[in-house]
């Protein structure tokens, strides 16, 4: 890269002079030479690694104009000849002319890739020739300086065009930096002064070339690239911002910089105004939410205008920083009214961020997880500087302009006051005159309260007397004995899944064949409504209620109940005689440390069932090859009584790449699901399009239940009992703002002994529950179910339920 610097300190480069007459031959022979040179260059590139019509017209067109650039300049300067760096340059022109060529055709057609990184390479390595060249010859000159500069912009731009097409279009902001603020130069005056040399800006230029070209080459792995052009593109950023401040300081008049410094305490009074009037729902996330007042800026600013400067400065500092706290719990509440129906408490909820980690994880990968952790603590920083900064800046200003503050402060509060006296409101529950930010505060504090009270008659509830625990061995589950007994739970099998949805009718397709299938085998079924009490993911909530009889719905209430000895389903199966077992292929031992309180005799994770083939994004193996596995493990000639809980995550978030259905007799070791993840839909390409992640959703349902309903058909056990049901409802987009926590719940069985037992909870028949089947809190299910299969007088009568929402 060649700059223009002094031979001596404060002296002006010496400039070999030549007859004007003598040169100018020479600089319109450079520019046929040129034109020539592009053509010939552009023939070997076709015949080496193709170039079709588009390329040929672009690289003579780039390399046309490129030379005839370069002569022009020459011509119009005041020392009109062609130095030997302008060589060097004019080679790398034609060396960037042939790289668009190639990128030109790359829209079209696959290009060579060593083609392009060959050129590309050449070009940046003689950027670091023709500098050299100048200083050497004593030729260096600010228009040599500029040409070059302006050369590698533009393959800059190329590379980054390139990269685009693979990583993102948000790549091409790094080609398109110089050009914005050419533009810019021509609105704003003062940007297009000339910049003193700095070393910083010529190693950032030389960085960014070096980064695009090797992201280009597709060396390095998509992730890792990607990093590298994010911090490249950091640089850049860094770099640019230092030379407009630089600009600004030197140039900008008194009027411009009036006009900044108006338009920076605008944007932090709308920084401010946006936290505190922001909702945290998403789906009351419109325009009209955010024409409203906050009082607590007018009470901040107020404040502001009676303090001196230290407690001024103090105030603003702790009201920023709470401002940006309250915006985090904003950002989390949507986060979890999204996916699990309720908002963040943050005092009991932050065990669920650990588990939510491992999904997401489990889905993306490692590497990628971490990435966007980095991101998202690098967010959480930027949040609270921008906010605290906003703070700071309206408090000063308010102050230093005392009088008008006091005047515009007097006018919002009478329109704030005047609003919330006749109640305006453009959004039912925004009011205008706003007090949201203190409602939210008032609202977390109540909310804590109200969870801490729920903990402790939680406790006095676990260690309360538990009459199922006394129930003797002899009586307990007597209407079971010799059955298998299984516990199935679909991930995210919930009332969405049948009814009233776009996605539903496929679902309640498979059931009524299913229920068709089953019931010409001889198999019979009842169903109903179940309330779970988690929402969106956390099954396990879901898991400990079912087996306990409590309701648990936080982290801190489930770790309270693992740590007891509650008498659990698998402890009544286990002290009844039962071989008790726990299959949870998607998970690992240290993963669900909880279900060592259900005191299985066996527990299966994603290392112990013998599974060689792919992974399915979150599930590590498809549902067939889990049933499968079971079967194989579990359900050999001659086994002893089972009770097994069993969960299926192929209908688990992010709904793809998915599996399809394989003959049973060829599952074996799992390699025949090689080939099916590439074949399907990636989660990137689902997740973040509803329509697409709702089909998705729907297509994982029915293959889920399908794979059940072929293993019992296929299993043609007459001594199994299979209890199915959903952990809860799907998160958003696939279910609504304020959807219920209601979930089907099914019992198939051939011996009709089973349902003669539970004649009296009035299940419907099939797989599909109606409307009106009945409908029970999953914490009811425990005593209803021992009740009904044991023999003991003294249970009490299991009660009816409501008819489903």
């Amino acid at each position: 890269m060649r700059t223009f610097q002094p031979a001596d300190e404060g002296a002006p480069p010496t400039i070999r002079e030549a007859d004007k007459g003598t040169l100018l031959p020479a600089i319109r022979l450079a520019t046929i030479l040129g034109m020539l040179a592009t053509a010939a260059l552009l023939g070997v590139v076709s015949a080496m690694a193709g170039l079709g019509v588009a390329g040929w017209i672009t690289g003579l067109a780039t390399g046309s104009a490129a030379t005839a650039l370069l002569a022009t300049a020459r011509m119009r300067s005041d020392q009109p000849a062609i130095h030997p760096a302008d060589w060097v340059t004019l080679t790398r022109m034609l060396l960037i002319a042939a790289v668009a060529g190639l990128v030109a055709d790359s829209f079209d057609r696959p290009v060579s890739i060593t083609a392009l990184v060959t050129l590309s390479s050449v070009a940046l390595a003689l950027d670091a020739v023709d500098g050299q060249v100048a200083r050497r010859t004593g030729t260096a000159t600010p228009l040599g300086a500029r040409i070059d500069g302006e050369v590698d912009a533009f393959l800059i731009l190329l590379l980054s065009i390139a990269v685009s097409q693979d990583y993102g279009s948000w790549v091409l902001v790094i080609g398109a930096a110089r050009y914005a603020l050419l533009l810019a130069s021509w609105l704003v005056p003062w940007l297009a002064a000339p910049l003193p040399p700095r070393y910083w800006r010529k190693v950032v230029a030389a960085t960014e070339g070096i980064v695009l070209t090797v992201a280009v080459s597709a060396v390095p792995d998509r992730r890792t690239g990607m990093i590298a052009v994010a911090v490249a593109l950091l640089l850049l950023a860094e770099s640019f911002g230092r030379d407009i401040v630089s600009l600004y300081r030197t140039g900008a008049s008194p009027r411009t910089r009036r006009a900044l410094r108006l338009a920076i305490t605008v944007l932090c009074g709308v920084v401010v105004w946006v936290v505190l009037v922001a909702p945290d729902h998403l789906s009351q996330l419109t325009p009209a939410s955010f024409v409203r007042i906050p009082v607590e800026g007018l009470v901040l600013i107020a404040v502001a205008l009676v303090l001196p400067a230290w407690p001024r400065r103090i105030v603003a500092v702790i009201a920023g920083i709470l401002f940006s706290l309250l915006t985090l719990l904003k950002i989390m509440n949507m986060g979890f009214y999204l996916e699990i129906g309720r908002a963040f408490n943050p005092v009991l909820d932050w065990g669920d961020i650990a588990p939510a980690l491992g999904v997401i994880r489990d889905s993306i990968g490692a590497a990628s997880t971490d990435i966007a952790l980095v991101a998202l603590w690098l967010g959480v920083i930027l949040i609270i500087g921008t906010i605290t900064a906003s703070a700071i800046h309206i408090t000063t200003v308010a102050a230093r302009h005392r009088r008008a503050a006091v005047r515009a402060l007097a006018a919002v509060t009478a329109v704030w006051a005047l609003c919330a006296g006749v109640s305006l409101q453009f959004v039912p529950g925004s009011p205008v005159a706003s007090t949201s930010t203190t409602g939210l505060v008032v609202a977390q504090v109540r909310d804590t309260r109200t969870a801490l009270s729920e903990q402790r008659h939680f406790a006095q509830a676990l260690h309360a007397s538990d009459p199922e625990a006394s129930i003797p061995a002899s009586e307990l589950l007597t209407g079971l004995r010799g059955k298998d007994v299984l516990i199935v739970f679909v991930e995210s099998y919930g009332q969405v899944a049948v009814q009233g949805t776009s996605f539903s009718a496929g679902v309640d397709s498979v059931l009524r064949r299913g229920t068709a299938s089953l019931t010409s085998a001889d198999w019979s079924t009842r169903s109903a409504w179940i309330t779970s009490p988690g929402f969106g993911g956390i099954s396990w909530f879901a898991h400990s209620t079912l087996q306990s009889g409590l309701w648990v719905d936080t982290d801190g209430l489930y770790s309270e109940l693992i740590s007891s000895h509650r008498f659990t389903l698998s402890d009544a199966f286990d002290k009844a005689g039962w071989r008790t077992v726990y299959d949870a292929p998607a998970d690992n031992r240290y993963w669900y440390p909880g279900s060592y309180f259900y005191h299985y005799d066996q527990l299966y994770d994603r290392d112990q069932v013998g599974y060689r083939g792919p992974k399915f994004s979150y599930a590590t193996m498809p549902d067939q090859y889990t049933l499968a596995a079971f079967q194989r493990l579990e359900l050999a000639p001659g086994h002893k009584p089972v009770m097994a809980q069993i969960t299926l995550v192929s209908s688990h978030t992010p709904w793809a790449p998915l599996p399809v259905m394989v003959p049973w007799s060829k599952v074996g070791n799992g390699s025949i699901f090689d080939p099916m993840p590439a074949r399907g839909q990636t989660a990137l390409s689902v997740v973040g399009n509803a329509s697409k992640e709702r089909q998705a959703f729907g297509t994982s349902i029915q293959y889920s239940m399908q794979a059940l309903i072929s293993w019992v058909t296929e299993l043609n056990d007459p001594n199994l009992v299979l209890i199915l049901l959903g952990d809860e409802q799907p998160g958003s987009p696939i279910t609504s703002p304020g959807a219920n926590h209601v979930v089907p719940i099914s019992i198939v069985a051939r011996d009709p002994s089973v349902f003669g037992q539970i004649a009296s909870w009035h299940w419907q028949n099939g797989l599909l529950p109606g409307p009106s089947a009945p409908l029970e809190p999953m914490d009811a299910f425990r005593n209803q179910f021992l009740g009904a299969f044991s023999t003991v007088s003294s249970q009490a009568a299991p009660t009816h339920g409501s008819a489903a929402p």
